[in-house]
Parts: C-alpha cells; structure tokens; sequence
C-alpha cells in the first residue's frame, strides 16, 4: 500500500513541478531535468510516468483543465436582455483550470496541438452557449442565424482574449461593457 502512494505522491510532484515550471518559462525552456529537481524525484522517474516531455505537457492538460459542457435547457436567459444574458454567460466561463493551468494553455496553444485543443473546446462552447441564449433571449432574431453567429463569435472572441489579456497584462476588459456592445449592435439604434 505504501509504495502505490509513494508511486502517486511521485506522480503528482512532477506534475505539479511542470505546471509550475511551465508557467514561470514556458514548455520550451524547461528540461526534464529541471521538472526532476524541483519535484525531488530522480530524472529517470520522470520518464518512468512520461517517456517523452511532451506526455507531462499532455497529462497536465488531460488531467488539470476542464471544459464544461452546458446543456442548452441549463443555459440562463434574462427574456428581452441580451446583454443581461450575456454577462451572465460571461460569468460562468467554461474553463475550470488555475491560473498558472491557464496561462500554460494560452502560452503553449501556438505550438502545441493538445493545448490548441483543449482552447478550440473552449471556445466552440463559449459560442454554442452564447448563441442559444441570444436565440432565446431574442426568439425573433432566429431568422438572422448569421447576425447571431457573429455576435456570439465576437463575445467568444473577448472572453478568451480577455483570458489571454489578463494573463500576460494584469489588464481587465469589462465582459458587461463587451455585452452591452453586442447587444446594442443585435437590437440597433
């Protein structure tokens, strides 16, 4: 018993050493040497759990970053207010990671498929949800699929880069100000 969390404990302190060490430099200025150090455990251990670097950047992922999938019936609506539905969605982003998790994606998305995957998830959820609330909230702007495609698109669009945004700036963009934006453009002047 001893030795599976011995062999658990090791696991979790190289992931959590790479998620640290990830964040700080980024994937690509870290040796696998470096994740050993820091977690304490012999270089071959890594490669015992990981045999390529690659694999610690992928559990990470996998393991420490989820989506949540929303079914349409759950998505909230305030009738008549897009915009109040909107900011409302805007707090109930889909992304469940740390900040460190979620710098790691945002950083690494360019170069790395699992992580440029795992934000692609996120944000066709983001716009799935921002399209069927506008489409309840607005019941007569279902004609205009289009018009509702782009709005949602465009929220999507700030929410991640506001995540990006925030990361690398310290800088906040109001989501209530952004829906109040696409919300005047939905119902015009």
């Amino acid at each position: 018993m001893r030795t599976v969390a011995a062999k658990v404990d090791a696991r979790t302190r190289i992931l959590d050493s790479a998620e640290e060490l990830f964040a700080e430099n980024g994937y690509d200025a870290c040796s696998t040497a470096s994740i050993a150090k820091r977690a304490k455990v012999p270089k071959g251990l890594v490669f015992h759990y990981f045999p390529q670097k690659m694999d610690v950047l992928t559990a990470l992922i996998d393991e420490r970053t989820f989506v949540e999938v929303l079914p349409d019936e759950d998505v909230e609506t305030v009738p008549g207010d897009p915009a109040g539905t909107l900011s409302r969605l805007a707090r109930r982003f889909p992304l469940r990671a740390s900040p460190a998790m979620r710098r790691i994606l945002f950083r690494e998305a360019d170069t790395h498929r699992s992580a440029r995957e795992r934000l692609r998830r996120v944000n066709s959820e983001v716009v799935h949800r921002a399209r069927r609330a506008l489409e309840l909230t607005m019941p007569g702007a279902r004609g205009d699929a289009a018009r509702l495609e782009v709005a949602a698109a465009t929220f999507a669009t700030v929410l991640l880069y506001q995540e990006n945004l925030h990361q690398l700036t310290g800088q906040h963009v109001d989501p209530d100000a952004v829906a109040e934006l696409i919300a005047h453009a939905l119902l015009g002047p």
